[in-house]
Order: structure tokens, then sequence, then C-alpha cells
């Protein structure tokens, strides 16, 4: 991992992560202890997503929404809130209402980086966009699985089985191994 490596956490929210919510991830609480844990090794590189509804959906969005017409109710808007335990500090906040966060706005955001460490919530939908929009922009993603959550447990295996089809430029690693790296493995 080079130094300037940066760590995104995606959509690490009370949305996906309270089991009230209509888009309830199981496993969220273990993947947001994944991400706690590699927080501490990115101090000033690190970036938090968060999924925000649009004001007003647009396209293939509109049917989107009309089947999740909950996240469009301003009373639900404190659902968009990260998790207490991963405020804001000194990170980069990227909020988009794409499931995909790399753009030109987070590489901008994240400077000249060709490395990320990624993690977050879903592994079958956010994190899979987010990787493989960033490794189409020639930047390095290591996928930290356990750090990560699918809608089940089998979606949260195909999609890291799909990101490893495109190592080199994506690879799928574990906390320990990042700690490792750093060496701070148990």
């Amino acid at each position: 991992m080079s130094a300037g490596s940066w760590l995104v956490l995606i959509d690490l929210q009370r949305i996906f992560g309270e089991p009230q919510s209509e888009w309830f991830t199981p496993r969220f609480a273990e993947a947001e202890a994944g991400a706690v844990r590699l927080r501490q090794l990115f101090p000033g590189r690190t970036a938090l997503s968060r999924f925000v509804a649009p004001e007003t959906p647009m396209g293939a969005w509109v049917p989107y929404y009309e089947r999740f017409s909950f996240a469009l109710d301003p009373g639900n808007a404190g659902l968009y809130d990260l998790m207490p335990a991963l405020p804001p500090g000194d990170a980069v906040l990227i909020e988009r209402s794409t499931f995909g966060k790399w753009d030109a706005g987070t590489r901008a955001a994240l400077g000249d980086t060709r490395d990320i460490v990624l993690a977050g919530v879903s592994t079958d939908c956010c994190v899979l966009s987010t990787a493989l929009a960033a490794a189409d922009d020639g930047v390095r993603v290591r996928v930290v699985a356990d750090a990560c959550a699918g809608l089940t447990d089998a979606d949260h295996r195909r999609a890291l089985n799909i990101m490893a089809l495109y190592a080199p430029l994506i690879e799928i690693t574990t906390v320990e191994e990042i700690l490792a790296e750093r060496g701070l493995a148990r």
C-alpha cells in the first residue's frame, strides 16, 4: 500500500445500518466494525461517501423511486446520516445520488491518488459500482472483503468474485492484511 493511499468508505449510513430501514443491509455492523479499524490507519486520507436521494428523480431513477418511495419522504431524511461510529471529522465527504461514488468530482477531491482501499455497503451495489469506475479511471482498488456487506451473503460473495475478475486493477483483501502491511496485525 503506498503512502498516498486513500481509504474510501462507502455509504455507512443509518439507512443501510438500521434494521427498521427498508434498505437495511444484514452484516452492516461487521462492515462498520472493519471500517472503524481501518480508519485509524488513514488519518487525513479518508473519504466517506453518503448516498442521498435526488430532489427530482430523472430517467431510470423514476421507476426506482416509485418502488422505494420511502427514500424520497422528507420525514426520512435523517436516515441518510452517517453512522455515529464514523463521524466525518477530517474526512472528505462525498455525497452522490448515484450508486457509484467514483467520478471526476471524487478524483478531484482526493487529488492525484492512484491507490484506494475500499470498504462499505453494499458490496453488490455501491461498492461494486465505485470499484469498477475507479479501476476504469486507472486507480488501483483494494476491496476489503470483511469490511463490506452485501444484501445477502451470496450477493456479497458474487460481487467480490466479479471484482476479482478485474485483477490486477481490483484486488480483494482483508482488514488483517491491510493492518499487516502497516505492521499492526494481531
